[in-house]
């Protein structure tokens, strides 16, 4: 259910001592180098003529509405990207920490390119049209957001979504073609793409107030995803507050005409019958669309409260789940749940991809789904059944008085996890014998049943945490090679369910703590990354990589360790360490893989056979953030695109900075 700042974003930034500080690892050198994981490949396939694969324009937030972030465009390529320089760098002018003045912002924007423009949504949620060769400001539209009062204490916007009427009179008229945003307050803007005026006639002047509709329960409502887009129908889900309130909002999606604005569906994950007691399994990560079918999936998170469900011990089968609906009506195709009866903030996190995967020796249309525990769910398309074997495989059952945690989880037997998913004390990690030994203690301290472990009054081990895994960056899948492409972090927290009456604020809520009230609740629920006292993670490195999944076989065909700190000065972390990341790749057919996501103020390129990486490039802070690329028709250029941000919950350097590369004028286009 987590909206944009992600759980860690706020687990780690409301506490002053929250951050992954990684200040001892400078200098460090007690690890031996981690080997890279490599798998024999296998044969290309010629897909030239699938829609997934022959996208060239970066036209929405996964590149295509597929979700595929796949450009077919390669004129950098591994052989020349390490010219790759600046063309141009864009400033939005917002950056806060969070003051009494101004909520906290957070930089994570992917930029699409239509009309022959770049579009970018700010932190405030001004939307900004820039010249895609220069990053020159065209125009700028302000929907006049609050500077406080933000859900989460926080301004983020991942990305805007491009309409344009079929007609090509009506194409040529004012709002012809639009820009929609949904605003992080709950409002939905439609603005004209030349020349960023609100269309007057789309609801009240341009705006549709959704919070002023039946959400169905308490609490704030809030978006952090841009709309997906099937014809003229402009599809919006939410962001919830999470731990907070029993009957949290209803996870409610919406298709609105994209002329009007008026509502031509609803759609609620939460059964009637239900609704009244328990809300939530909203879609806040991005939505993706089949254009040929007509069909919209939607990744749903947990039902509310997210680690607690003695209210909810009813099913619930479209939480947790990959759910596709008409794009035109809202009715249900079909659905797959991925993890039952949440009581782990297991949302699914991101975009699901639709891809055209070889499957026994057919091509098969499948959707790749990835989560937070670190599997990789692929369904068939057309019927939502796995296409890799999935079992049923028993879990622990709950300690909680009235809890009752689902005795088994579906686990699919490829691809293998991407992230570790089990960990005992005595595999605590420190770099030093008295750190380890802090973390062997803190770990050993906990309930500890494996993957799936439910809260409980004693505290229980989360691994992978509540970052995941894998979060909101997603999949990047390339046709010709088959091969999926993902990062992932690998943190071990802990949760613990407090009684109300035992909970004393001065004693537990201590710096490294998240607290979350649970109202109606008999408990407090404490999160917390568990971290030696020198801030060093207690499970064993890496803790980030980047996988290759060759989706022919489901085997990895490579995985490294992927991602960095900052420590400050020459030094960053090591690199066979990993660490977390947030933000996502790209692929491109010039053989290349695109991604910020580290913490490092690198932005990178790696081979996509081999994992290895060719260049990377200093960014003004870390680029948590998806990078996209497109080619600009006037003058032919190829351009890689990435918001360089930092991230406040890992407490790195902040920047308000969209940086654009490019090959030099003296490299010859292809």
């Amino acid at each position: 259910m987590l909206p944009s700042p992600t759980r860690a974003d706020i687990d780690l930034r409301l506490t002053p001592a929250g951050g992954v500080a990684f200040s001892v690892l400078a200098g460090i050198m007690l690890l031996g180098c981690s080997e890279q994981k490599t798998i024999a490949p296998s044969p290309r396939v010629a897909v030239e003529d699938l829609v997934e694969g022959t996208a060239t324009g970066w036209p929405s937030y996964g590149g295509q509405p597929s979700g595929t972030k796949y450009s077919a465009l390669d004129q950098i390529n591994t052989g020349n990207v390490e010219k790759l320089a600046v063309a141009w760098t864009y400033n939005t002018g917002e950056i806060s920490t969070g003051t009494p003045q101004m909520d906290a912002t957070i930089h994570q924007v992917t930029p699409i390119y239509a009309n022959e423009k770049l579009y970018i949504c700010t932190p405030l949620n001004r939307i900004v049209a820039l010249d895609p060769a220069t990053g020159k400001e065209i125009w700028k539209y302000d929907p006049g957001k609050p500077a406080t009062g933000m859900m989460y204490g926080s301004h983020v916007c991942r990305g805007v979504s491009y309409w344009e009427a079929a007609d090509p009179a009506e194409r040529a008229r004012t709002c012809g073609r639009r820009i929609f945003q949904a605003v992080s307050n709950g409002v939905l803007v439609a603005v004209d793409a030349e020349s960023g005026k609100p269309c007057e006639e789309f609801g009240a002047g341009g705006r549709v107030d959704m919070t002023a509709l039946d959400n169905k329960g308490e609490g704030p409502l809030g978006n952090t995803s841009p709309p997906a887009i099937f014809r003229d129908t402009v599809i919006v889900g939410s962001a919830v507050t999470d731990n907070k309130y029993e009957d949290s909002l209803d996870g409610i999606v919406r298709g609105f005409d994209a002329r009007t604005g008026a509502v031509k569906w609803n759609w609620n994950p939460i059964p009637s019958e239900l609704s009244s007691r328990t809300g939530a399994a909203n879609t806040w990560a991005p939505i993706s669309i089949d254009t040929k079918r007509g069909w919209v999936f939607l990744p749903t998170g947990s039902a509310s409260y997210d680690t607690l469900g003695t209210n909810r011990l009813n099913a619930i089968p479209m939480a947790n789940a990959v759910v596709v609906l008409d794009a035109e009506t809202g009715q249900l195709v079909w659905s797959y749940q991925t993890v039952r009866h949440d009581l782990w903030d297991y949302d699914l996190p991101a975009q699901p991809t639709l891809a055209t995967i070889e499957h026994h020796g057919r091509m098969v249309e499948a959707v790749l789904q990835p989560t937070k525990t670190g599997f990789l769910f692929v369904l068939d398309r057309q019927t939502g059944q796995p296409l890799f074997p999935v079992r049923d495989m028993p879990v622990p059952a709950s300690d909680v008085p009235g809890e009752r945690a689902s005795p088994t989880q579906p686990v699919p037997t490829l691809p293998a996890p991407v992230t570790s998913q089990r960990l005992s004390a005595d595999d605590a990690f420190g770099v030093a014998l008295f750190d380890r030994n802090e973390c062997r203690k803190k770990l050993a301290a906990l309930r500890n049943d494996g993957l799936f472990t439910p809260p409980s009054l004693k505290g229980s081990i989360l691994h992978p945490s509540f970052l995941g895994g894998t979060n909101w960056g997603g999949v990047a899948y390339d046709q010709e090679s088959g091969l999926a492409v993902l990062n992932s972090s690998n943190l071990v927290a802990s949760v613990t369910l407090m009684p109300r009456e035992s909970f004393d604020p001065t004693i537990h809520a201590r710096p490294r703590v998240a607290t979350y009230e649970m109202r109606g609740s008999p408990y407090v629920m404490l999160r917390e990354v568990q971290l030696s006292s020198l801030g060093v993670p207690c499970n064993p490195p890496p803790w980030g990589q980047l996988t290759a999944i060759d989706m022919k076989t489901g085997q990895t065909r490579w995985q490294i360790p992927f991602g960095r700190v900052d420590l400050g000065g020459p030094v960053d972390s090591l690199p066979h360490w990993g660490a977390p990341n947030q933000g996502g790749p790209i692929i491109t057919r010039g053989g290349l893989i695109f991604i910020g996501a580290s913490l490092d103020s690198r932005f990178r390129a790696y081979d996509l056979k081999t994992g290895e990486e060719l260049w990377s490039h200093n960014v003004p802070s870390p680029a948590t953030a998806t990078p996209m690329t497109f080619r600009h028709t006037p003058n032919g250029k190829q351009y890689v695109v990435v918001a360089a941000g930092g991230h406040g919950g890992f407490q790195t350097k902040l920047s308000d900075a969209i940086v654009a590369f490019a090959l030099p004028d003296t490299e010859k286009a292809r």
